[in-house]
């Protein structure tokens, strides 16, 4: 019987005691672990799987394969720190089995590279930290899976522009910190941050720099967006006086292929020849319509000259005699002189040819129609 009352103290020891997460504080509704500063390379595998909330951060975390998945098993947790690790790169679905997430926390790492479906299956997040990282391209389109996301800190990267493809409801954005460079490529962020009702937290530390160095708000960083306009006109127009050859390529490898993501999940932006199926159409007409005049050009000596070829007329009644009037003037050696009373001379030429028996006098073309011989 004491046996029987030591095991069953054992078994409710390990079930509410649970000694392989010492750590972890469980109560009713939440299951708070903290594995913080313990020198962790990897997520630990003797945790709670009812964990919702779990605290990370000062370890050496590089959130490998092996990582995501361990913590797709943690399938009820809301809130993850990962800050003060050693990741670099976010992975495409690195999040996807946390369904339940609604605070993140990377902050204070190494990250240069957020591939584009890297919070994919969030779809619960509402707070997001990437402050403190290494961040100089970054995708709007990463962000827009995540519909209830409210708060996004991007403070302190290496942020030149971040173009806002699809606009995403936030509340509120921390920006502050970044390499902004005042140019138009700030412009739809700028329009972006104006239009919607979004709060940009320590607006005036965002600030981008100018040619001059000198540091502006980045919402006044383009005080005249028609400028905007006008330099991708004239971008346009300098790419169409570009030869034909190549720009038949750019806007046929554009149309073919309109996104092309890097290695490093970030946009590469293309060209903005082929974007339109309009500049398409005028460039193949430009070149068919010069192909043409080229050839045209080419073939019109050829033409001319076939023509020029075909220029007769037909034979009059006396033409007969009149050529042999002049071929006898032409052909004879000595034409005789005869004076008359007048004593105008008279010139005449002695016959020299003698038509044959079948022969009508006149001369043979072969571009005179058959029929005409057969009148005469």
């Amino acid at each position: 019987l004491n046996m029987k009352h030591s095991w069953l103290v054992v078994w409710v020891g390990t079930l509410f005691l649970n000694p392989v997460t010492a750590d972890c504080n469980i109560t009713f509704q939440t299951v708070i672990c903290e594995e913080s500063g313990k020198n962790l390379s990897s997520i630990p595998t003797n945790l709670s799987q009812n964990v919702t909330k779990l605290s990370l951060k000062n370890n050496k975390i590089t959130l490998k394969d092996s990582d995501k998945e361990i913590l797709g098993h943690f399938i009820n947790l809301t809130e993850l720190n990962l800050n003060e690790n050693r990741i670099t790169e976010l992975h495409n679905n690195s999040f996807c089995n946390l369904k339940n997430l609604i605070n993140l926390d990377i902050s204070n790492n190494h990250i240069s590279t957020v591939h584009k479906a890297a919070f994919a299956g969030l779809n619960q997040l509402s707070v997001l930290n990437l402050s403190y990282n290494m961040i100089a391209q970054l995708d709007s389109d990463a962000f827009t899976s995540l519909e209830s996301l409210t708060v996004l800190n991007l403070q302190y990267n290496l942020l030149n522009y971040f173009h806002i493809k699809s606009p995403f409801k936030l509340i509120k954005i921390v920006l502050a910190g970044n390499r902004w460079i005042c140019s138009c490529d700030l412009l739809d962020l700028q329009i972006w941050l104006t239009a919607s009702n979004v709060t940009l937290e320590n607006e005036s530390n965002t600030t981008c720099t100018l040619p001059n160095k000198e540091k502006i708000s980045i919402k006044m960083a383009i005080q005249q967006p028609a400028e905007c306009n006008i330099e991708k006109t004239s971008l346009e127009n300098t790419v169409t006086s570009t030869p034909v050859i190549s720009l038949r390529s750019s806007a046929l490898i554009t149309a073919l292929t309109p996104n092309i993501t890097g290695n490093n999940g970030t946009h590469a932006e293309l060209p903005l020849v082929g974007k339109s199926w309009t500049f398409l159409a005028g460039v193949l007409g430009f070149v068919l319509g010069t192909t043409l005049l080229i050839f045209t050009a080419v073939k019109c000596p050829t033409w001319y000259h076939y023509v020029i070829s075909y220029r007769h007329h037909r034979l009059e009644e006396n033409d007969p005699e009149r050529f042999e009037q002049e071929f006898s003037a032409g052909t004879s050696p000595s034409p005789s002189v005869l004076r008359t009373n007048s004593e105008e001379p008279i010139v005449i030429f002695e016959k020299i040819h003698a038509f044959g028996d079948g022969e009508d006098g006149f001369i043979e073309d072969k571009y005179i129609d058959s029929y005409v011989n057969e009148e005469r």
